[in-house]
């Protein structure tokens, strides 16, 4: 069996992966997009994007769903991710703010990730370099093509779901009623962000078992530092302190949480997911965005960290929007703040009552 790197997402949101984990009522499909071509100009015939129901659709004269919410994932996860109890549990029961009772959850699996398209197919560094654009154009057309859903109640996103859910406010006004993205700034990858990014992406291509994406075996040596730095990137540093505040307890918790989280995926996969954040910019078009708009952001991210004034700039520049930065604090989780819904969920509930 190979051992490689965790789905980053998971990481990134400080859970250990679920390979059993399910909701009753899940439903699975596919969406086989014809013809796809991505924005570089590379085509293919087929792109299949996988997803995941939850609850009844709801449907119009027309036949179209009335009651749909999309929730999107992060680097390296899936659309099964939601389903954590810290996710699931306080979000999707009676009377919660997305119970299925009531709306219609749709949970992709992007471009390159879970079981949607990916280069681990066969195509390896051959599949066509998707960017975050390429992802929002398969959300649309699996939504409007197979779905049925002209409309969306609600699109929540989770770190790269997070800026999805701004690329959608820009290429496609109005069609999610309300936007919610976590954990994430609507400005260029660059700084520390692309940094770290391309730096875990260099590892794995400096493995001599890469051999240019065209291995046998995974090179696991370029995967360890990637797994690495995605340990770091998501942690929560006021936590860990608090928790392991001698070198001996700090260095126990960092073998066994290596550990846990050192399982599989593949390192092309990686590469293009890392680098899937490389054009993304909505900052030039915020003014698109009209919408109820809740962005919240936590001051333990590394990716995302406090300081910056582009929530307070951004803000004023959607005449919707509320911008909410949740407190470090040794209970919250780091990046992975995002998919911990009790921080926010009472927030959430306000959004879907506008």
């Amino acid at each position: 069996m190979r051992k490689i790197i965790a789905p980053i997402a998971l990481l990134l949101a400080g859970i250990a992966p679920a390979h059993a984990r399910t909701i009753a009522g899940a439903v699975e499909g596919d969406a086989i997009l014809k013809d796809f071509t991505f924005a570089s100009g590379e085509k293919l015939p087929e792109l299949k994007l996988h997803y995941t129901t939850l609850g009844t659709p709801q449907r119009d004269a027309a036949g179209h769903v009335t009651n749909a919410v999309m929730i999107l994932h992060g680097t390296g996860g899936t659309g099964r991710q939601f389903f954590q109890p810290q996710f699931a549990n306080e979000l999707f029961g009676p009377g919660q703010p997305l119970d299925t009772g009531r709306y219609y959850i749709v949970l992709p699996d992007n471009i390159g990730h879970g079981g949607s398209s990916k280069p681990s197919d066969g195509l390896r560094m051959k599949f066509p370099k998707y960017d975050y654009d390429d992802m929002v154009a398969a959300q649309y057309r699996m939504l409007t093509g197979k779905l049925g859903v002209k409309r969306l109640k609600l699109i929540l996103g989770t770190s790269m779901g997070c800026m999805h859910a701004f690329v959608w406010g820009e290429t496609h006004p109005g069609f999610a009623e309300r936007l919610a993205p976590f954990a994430c700034q609507p400005v260029e990858i660059a700084g520390e962000n692309r940094m770290w990014r391309t730096l875990a992406i260099d590892a794995i291509k400096a493995d001599p078992l890469w051999k240019d994406g065209n291995y046998t075996d995974p090179p696991l040596g370029g995967l360890r530092t990637a797994a690495s730095l995605t340990m770091i990137a998501g942690a929560n540093p006021h936590a860990l302190q608090a928790q392991y505040p001698t070198r001996a307890a700090a260095e126990k918790y960092k073998d066994e949480a290596f550990a846990r989280t050192f399982g599989r995926n593949d390192a092309n996969d990686t590469i293009y997911q890392l680098d899937s954040s490389r054009n993304y910019n909505p900052w030039p078009n915020l003014e698109k965005i009209e919408v109820p708009l809740l962005w919240i952001n936590s001051a333990d991210d590394f990716i995302n960290p406090p300081g910056y004034s582009y929530p307070q700039d951004g803000v004023k520049r959607m005449p919707r929007a509320r911008y909410i930065l949740i407190p470090a604090s040794p209970e919250t989780k780091g990046h992975g703040t995002h998919t911990w819904a009790k921080f926010w969920k009472d927030d959430l509930a306000k959004l879907m009552a506008e």
